[in-house]
């Protein structure tokens, strides 16, 4: 379904145009939820779709798609994000050349699932069964751990599982254990990510996560990014690592990492796995300004006063270290060429999540419950009013908006074709407070 922002009434599909406008003011010194996707490098796993990893199923679930143990520290920045998002969208960069690992004993051929060096910890054995000598015990093992059992009689009855797929035929060769060789991870090109880009407009996200360092990617990223907010009516945001001159509401750059209790320096590149999962998790009302980063006790590297005064000057998302614990310094977003539609409000973080979830929700109402549906006279408009002002007194009760008087801060009119109606609103978000300036008088 069409939308994004419009100029004149003249769109031509179907759909919801909304643009956000701040209403004027000064410009100067005074001023002021989770599914995330990532497209990431990977050892395992689906390379030809989304690896859709559920919080709710990532214990059990998380070795068959991902090839790990949720507590393996080779996926640890998966894990983060999965504790915070209830849902992590992966795309595989480079799966599609991945070599499989493979080996055959006997008449018995054993291939991974999927391409990747994570196949060549695979090892298959075959043992004739303790309590009958014509069937064989056939064990798939990944680092030594036992993760499918199958009794056949013959390599034909063999049924692939989350690991492996078989091929042969006669009987299988009893072996104590051989190992899958020759696996090896792909290549990824601008091309996968571009795949990626592409593959994940098919699902509903609110922030991708871009854990690549090349500036293309960069580009990509953020031209992406507005196109989805701007043209498609999709209003998600995107983290990336040092790209403060995106300057859109829509970018977020992650300046510095962390160190962990363990005295792991936590690159920029991987700790962004966490904080684009904090920051698609955040509730409309909420604001992850000194938000503690968990299992963190420091910044890495740390900044100086003035140097942390001049990335957020420019729009970067800073780590600062606080008693033994790691926090987001300021929850903003590289929107920093401030105009009279673009006020110093957008380039908060919370800010924008009030509004991306009213022109994503409202969209979405209007798409399922009456486009083509509602008759575009008064009665229709009044309905399709009530709904929007029900949604609206949703969000002032959750302290997400305030001030907002249904008599006077909407309108619903027919517009300039006879298919299509005007909605005029003004609505007022609320942040959170950061600064508390002080006067003392000492009597």
């Amino acid at each position: 379904m069409a939308g994004g922002t419009w100029v004149a009434q003249n769109k031509v599909r179907p759909g919801t145009y909304i643009n956000f406008k701040a209403s004027p003011q000064p410009l100067g010194s005074l001023g002021e939820r989770g599914i995330v996707a990532f497209p990431a490098t990977l050892s395992w796993g689906d390379p030809e779709g989304v690896i859709v990893l559920e919080a709710s199923e990532y214990m059990e679930k998380s070795l068959q798609l991902t090839g790990f143990r949720p507590t393996d520290s080779r996926i640890r920045h998966i894990t983060s994000a999965v504790n915070h998002a209830k849902t992590v969208l992966l795309y595989r960069l480079g799966g599609s050349g991945a070599a499989k690992a493979t080996v055959t004993e006997g008449p018995l051929t054993a291939t991974a699932k999927w391409g990747g060096i994570r196949g060549n910890d695979l090892q298959i054995a075959v043992q004739t069964n303790i309590d009958n000598p014509a069937v064989f015990d056939v064990l798939t093992m990944l680092d030594g751990e036992e993760v499918d059992r199958q009794m056949v009689t013959k390599i034909e009855d063999l049924k692939s599982n989350a690991f492996i797929d078989w091929s042969g035929t006669g009987t299988p060769t009893p072996t104590a254990g051989v190992k899958l060789t020759g696996g090896a991870d792909g290549s990824a090109s601008g091309a996968d990510f571009s795949a990626a880009l592409s593959v994940f407009e098919g699902y509903q996200f609110n922030v991708l996560g871009v854990p690549l360092t090349d500036s293309m990617s960069k580009q990509l990223t953020a031209a992406y990014v507005r196109r989805q907010r701007e043209e498609e009516g999709k209003k998600i945001q995107a983290v990336l690592v040092d790209y403060p001159q995106a300057d859109f509401e829509g970018i977020i750059s992650l300046k510095n990492g962390i160190i962990t209790p363990d005295g792991l320096k936590v690159e920029p590149e991987m700790l962004l796995w966490e904080i684009a999962a904090m920051e698609a998790a955040a509730n409309v009302n909420e604001s992850l300004t000194y938000k503690a980063i968990p299992n963190a006790v420091d910044a890495y590297p740390r900044l100086s006063n003035s140097e942390t005064i001049a990335a957020l000057n420019k729009g970067e998302l800073v780590i600062t270290a606080v008693n033994g614990t790691a926090v987001i310094e300021q929850d903003i977003n590289t929107l920093k060429s401030f105009t009279p539609d673009r006020s110093r409000a957008f380039s908060k973080n919370r800010v924008v999540r009030v509004l991306d979830s009213l022109g994503n929700d409202i969209k979405q109402i209007f798409n399922q419950f009456y486009i083509g549906k509602v008759s575009n006279n008064a009665d229709g408009r009044a309905l399709l009013k009530a709904e929007i002002v029900s949604y609206l007194l949703t969000l002032q009760g959750l302290g997400a908006i305030q001030n907002f008087d249904s008599q006077t801060d909407i309108s619903v009119s027919s517009g300039a074709d006879v298919d299509s109606v005007l909605v005029e609103l003004s609505i007022q978000p609320v942040d959170s407070i950061e600064k508390i300036y002080m006067t003392v008088e000492v009597l």
